[in-house]
């Protein structure tokens, strides 16, 4: 299980627009379910968002006027015989509240309103409802997600995701059409969020370190790379010449079992010695020696055994470990603290 409040604190690192004024007094708020919580941050979102308005687009229109403006579209005009009626259709150009984004501001609201919430949050949702008037209904169902984002619409980033969560989270229930929140995201969504969490918190932490998620160049003899995957990082941490690659699992299940006997998922282990290896291969073109590591960081599960250890290979250390969210955030923390002290110990003044 993870905590209703350690998902927030997930969230507020992993989308830094919920570190501002208008969320900090949500950690002291309790939550019966993920919906609840989602529902509150999608709530003073919106509203925070209102307060500089609702984002607006130039949108293409096609209508029948009395008035003419834009393009006339005579084929049409004609087809429709909207000249009897002393009009013609027209193409034009208006800028508009009634966007891809605020359609699916609009749409998640009206889901969560028919969700299992608190009523106080579903009657805070109904008063954001007037504002959306001239947006249009829109089907979720088929939305994929992918948006651009610059300096005009990058306070819809975080409302956007949190819409995705809540659309991708919410299930249909047999009764009445109503819905309800998965007690957790699933699991895919669940790992993008532990992930983006953690590279978040070291690069606002830890500014002593560069944290990224760089791609790493496979060790190749002849440069010829086709077909062959590539290695994205989930969180790679250096400071001079050492560095730490840091691959975030979030699974259900952190071990697997082969007869009796437990051991760490090979498909992970087989990836985060790759990765080192090839990183380790990549800085030596550099011609200093480097420190790589790597680390297999799984949230932990309420099973019996956990992953953990430390071990030498080829030359490198790959360890395992578990990172327990079902704590108050200061024990998480001190978790994540640890590991960064661990790999990048301060250095000592001499006198």
């Amino acid at each position: 299980m993870i905590r209703i409040q350690s998902i927030y604190h997930m969230l507020a690192y992993a989308f830094q627009t919920l570190q501002g004024q208008g969320y900090r007094d949500i950690t002291a708020e309790e939550f019966d379910n993920t919906a609840d919580l989602l529902a509150e941050i999608l709530s003073r979102g919106v509203s925070l968002q209102l307060k500089h308005g609702l984002g607006r687009e130039y949108v293409d229109r096609e209508d029948m006027l009395s008035s003419p403006r834009g393009k006339i579209e005579l084929s049409e005009s004609l087809k429709t015989r909207s000249i009897l009626r002393r009009q013609l259709v027209c193409s034009y150009d208006e800028f508009s509240t009634d966007t891809r984004m605020n359609r699916i501001l609009k749409a998640t609201i009206m889901l969560l309103i028919r969700s299992d919430i608190d009523k106080a949050r579903k009657k805070a949702l109904r008063r954001l409802l007037p504002y959306f008037v001239d947006v249009e209904d829109v089907n979720l169902s088929g939305e994929d997600w992918h948006m651009r984002f610059d300096r005009n619409n990058q306070t819809y980033r975080m409302l956007m995701n949190v819409c995705w969560l809540v659309v991708k989270g919410l299930l249909q229930t047999r009764e009445s059409g109503s819905l309800r929140m998965m007690d957790f995201l699933d699991e895919q969504r669940m790992s993008h969020l532990y992930e983006k969490f953690i590279l978040e918190y070291y690069r606002r932490e830890h500014p002593e370190l560069s944290a990224g998620a760089p791609y790493i160049s496979w060790a190749l003899d002849d440069g010829f790379d086709d077909m062959l995957p590539a290695m994205h990082t989930d969180i790679t941490l250096t400071r001079g010449r050492t560095v730490l690659i840091i691959d975030a699992k979030y699974y259900s299940h952190t071990t697997q079992q082969q007869f009796d006997k437990r051991s760490v998922h090979s498909g992970n282990l087989y990836q985060i010695f790759t990765y080192v290896k090839n990183k380790e291969a990549e800085l030596a073109s550099t011609h200093e020696q480097h420190s790589v590591s790597g680390m297999l960081l799984y949230a932990k599960t309420d099973e019996d055994v956990q992953p953990d250890g430390v071990y030498q290979m080829s030359g490198n250390q790959i360890s395992v470990r578990t990172l327990d969210l079902n704590q108050p955030f200061e024990t998480i923390r001190s978790q994540l603290d640890s590991i960064a002290e661990a790999h990048f110990p301060k250095e000592v003044a001499y006198v």
